[in-house]
């Protein structure tokens, strides 16, 4: 090899080397662009001041940095200290720096210096500067040289919160926004009306928060809560401060249930409703065939809109069940007179309509994927949360789209992990280990990537609230904001360097007390189990952290840091209601987890099945455990049976006289779990010839969508004598022509058999 060339190429490996022990040296999480290592170090220290330019916007992140410098190390820069010697923190706008985020950071041992193309810009380069500080505080601290250069990939970066199905207090949502800020994400999505929840204050429409905002819970609590229009003016100020965009969604026309609650003439049948307590999708939708609907909306839009001075706004759109429309004489009258087809072009209809409004406005619309159905114009910005090939249909119409589907933060994190957002490529090209290209999409999406705005990571609240929140968020929003500046980092490699990078952000986030998860598991979970010896039972803890302690009482109150704990199990001799909460750091990372425990003469005993239970839910052992399910049919207390009845025998291993009965059974229509039609309870000592003592046909109100469980019980004047007992339950094989999808693919659902 000639001798230039060797060193040519030794003289290229070395700066090769230099650049990744840059990268590695600094812990920034978005990665910035490029990195170059200096030698020596910048003094801060008390007599640093801050230059910065003349205009509101400067002067204001001026005095950000100088308050988290002061909040993170104690140290309080000078002020007024015009002295072009004196060390200094320099803050300017370079025309020359082209790209609406980019910046550069250069620091030397002499100066610290931010040059930005705009105030947006300005700030990132500032947040910038506060990950090389020192995690510690001291009268003096040494900055590591260092030239940056940054820009990043997507101009979308959001994080969207559901406050409808549980309420957020403003506190808590400023929490997110400086942790979200700190990493680069720009757009807060909020989430403010549902079914479950209206939570925005509208003057002309008052019911709207002293009646949407409220519904009662099953044991009878009233839950809610709502946001002043001041509330949201000081939110929406404080997160412009940190750069973020807050974009409002007022769904419509489906999820409305809590805007009919208070105004019923806004449905087709104007008829009466409740707040639901559950979740799902409901019936009752805004009627598109009445115009005193559009007048109601577009009332609302004129308060909501001055709040936020973003150009977006989000109208929802999605799962809009359209049987109501179907029924309505003044909807099918529209639809005829305008020639449409179907009721989805109704749907198109009303989205058109409240996208002109919002055109009028100077504001943009914004809707989930399924405002494609019917028709769309064009000119909406689509989410996308149900696959590529929604993402290829707004493309090929010409939307502009927000990807969101692959970042559903309510997903468990065992499913949704660290690495598979870190990972997921949001324009569809290449299949990872946690996303995979959809047959034909691809070209599409790669022909229009510049149609891509970015993406968005959702925190859906139906398992969500104020003490669970911030596990689901962290670290997993760190991996979306590097995806997203940098767009390309999706090898194991690049993976392999942000774990390390990540690693380095733990500290800070323990300042911010801020309660993060695993990468890769739930915080806890918990299971409860019968001792094999029939004395009681075993609470077990699955832990995702070693230091997670679990605070439990038993006498149904709620645990605090002071209450008993335990780390991986600890066992319960006496019937009652247990509950436990999950510690960290002296922080609750949940609400109290609880367990109903009662005593059973079947407990433990063996449980004989004509049927064999569904291998999807629990096991034939919690029929006989002494634990009691709750109404939600995925809290592993319930054994299900498809399309079957069910014949449980319960072989109580020696005769016993029985005073009393019971089994529970659970509804929820909307999941096509049925109670039985009929309930027979069987005793007798040798499991071969069967006594009847009881039977029973649950009056049901099959159409009813709530969740409710039901209790089967039998009380004999006097005692029976029996070792065995066999408990038959029937399903409903004749349901009403007009029950939704038939008799097919129907469940039944059974908890506790009691003998006592």
């Amino acid at each position: 090899m000639p001798k230039r060339l060797a060193v040519l190429l030794l003289l290229g490996l070395a700066m090769a080397a230099c650049a990744l022990d840059a990268q590695a040296q600094f812990n920034i999480i978005p990665q910035p662009r490029k990195i170059t290592a200096g030698t020596g170090s910048f003094t801060l220290d008390r007599h640093v001041t801050i230059a910065a330019p003349a205009d509101k916007r400067a002067r204001q992140i001026a005095g950000f940095l100088r308050s988290a410098i002061h909040a993170q190390t104690g140290i309080a820069l000078a002020v007024n200290k015009d002295d072009a010697q004196r060390a200094r923190i320099e803050l300017r706008i370079d025309p020359a720096i082209h790209g609406d985020e980019a910046y550069h950071l250069d620091v030397t041992p002499a100066r610290i210096t931010i040059a930005a193309s705009s105030d947006r810009s300005l700030f990132w380069g500032v947040q910038t500067l506060r990950q090389l500080l020192p995690q510690q505080r001291a009268a003096s601290l040494k900055i590591p040289t260092v030239r940056i250069e940054d820009a990043p990939t997507y101009a979308y970066r959001g994080v969207m919160l559901d406050v409808g199905r549980h309420f957020y207090p403003v506190s808590f949502i400023e929490k997110q926004l400086d942790v979200l800020s700190y990493y680069k994400i720009n757009t807060f999505h909020w989430h403010l009306t549902d079914d479950q929840g209206w939570r925005i204050q509208i003057k002309r429409y008052p019911k709207l928060t002293s009646v949407g905002a409220w519904r009662t819970e099953a044991d009878g609590s009233r839950y809610g809560g709502f946001y002043t229009q001041a509330q949201i003016r000081q939110v929406v100020a404080y997160a412009s401060a940190r750069n973020i965009t807050v974009i409002p969604e007022i769904e419509m026309p489906g999820h409305s249930t809590a805007a009919i609650a208070a105004y019923p003439q806004l449905s087709c049948d104007k008829k009466q409703v409740t707040v639901p307590a559950t979740w799902g999708v409901f019936k009752d939708i805004d009627c598109v065939g009445d115009p005193g609907t559009f007048t109601f909306l577009e009332n609302v839009l004129d308060e909501v809109m001055p709040l936020f001075p973003s150009s977006w706004v989000h109208i929802g759109g999605d799962e809009v069940p359209k049987d109501d429309w179907k029924d309505c004489a003044s909807c099918m009258a529209l639809m005829h007179a305008k020639g449409m087809k179907n009721a989805e072009e109704l749907q198109s209809y009303f989205i058109k309509h409240i996208q002109r409004y919002l055109v009028g406005k100077g504001k943009t619309m914004i809707g989930w994927d399924e405002i494609l159905e019917g028709g769309a114009n064009k000119n909406a910005i689509i989410e996308i949360w149900r696959g590529d090939s929604e993402t290829a249909k707004a493309l090929l119409n010409g939307n502009r789209v927000i990807i969101a589907g692959p970042f559903y933060l309510d997903s468990p994190m065992d499913k949704l992990t660290t690495k598979g957002v870190y990972q997921t490529d949001i324009t569809g090209a290449a299949a990872t280990l946690y996303s995979k290209a959809e047959q034909g999409t691809g070209e599409v999406i790669a022909a229009h990537r510049s149609q891509i705005l970015g993406a968005e990571a959702p925190l859906w609240s139906e398992r969500a609230n104020p003490l669970n929140a911030e596990s689901k968020l962290y670290p997993r929003v760190l991996a979306l904001a590097e995806n997203l500046w940098s767009g390309d980092t999706h090898s194991d490699a690049a993976w392999a360097n942000f774990q390390q990078r990540l690693q380095a952000q733990y500290h800070w986030l323990d300042a911010q007390r801020i309660t993060y998860g695993p990468q890769d598991k739930p915080v806890v979970t918990y299971s409860i189990t019968a001792d094999t010896q029939g004395d009681g039972w075993h609470l077990h803890a699955q832990r995702g952290f070693d230091d997670v302690h679990n605070h439990y009482t038993l006498d149904g109150s709620m645990p605090t840091v002071k209450s008993p704990a335990f780390d991986d199990s600890v066992a319960i001799r006496k019937p009652g209601t247990p509950r436990v909460t999950p510690f960290r750091h002296g922080m609750a990372y949940d609400e109290a987890t609880s367990f109903t425990l009662e005593g059973n003469l079947a407990r433990g005993r063996t449980v004989s099945l004509a049927q064999a239970v569904s291998s999807s839910y629990a096991p034939a052992t919690v029929l006989v455990d002494g634990v009691v399910g709750s109404t939600n049919f995925h809290d592993g207390r319930w054994a299900a049976w498809e399309d079957h009845d069910v014949d449980a025998t319960i072989d109580l291993g020696r005769s016993v006289g029985i005073h009393s009965l019971s089994t529970d059974f659970l509804q929820d229509v909307g999941s096509r779990i049925l109670p039985p039609q009929r309930v027979t309870f069987s005793v007798s000592a040798d499991g071969q010839h069967w006594t009847p003592l009881y039977v029973d046909t649950p009056k049901t109100d099959l159409f009813d969508d709530g969740q409710h469980r039901w209790l089967i019980r039998y009380q004999p004047t006097k005692a029976v004598t029996a070792r065995y007992l066999r408990v038959v339950a029937n399903r409903h094989t004749d349901l009403p022509a007009d029950f939704p999808g038939g008799n097919k693919n129907t469940w039944l659902f059974v908890d506790e058999i009691r003998v006592q």
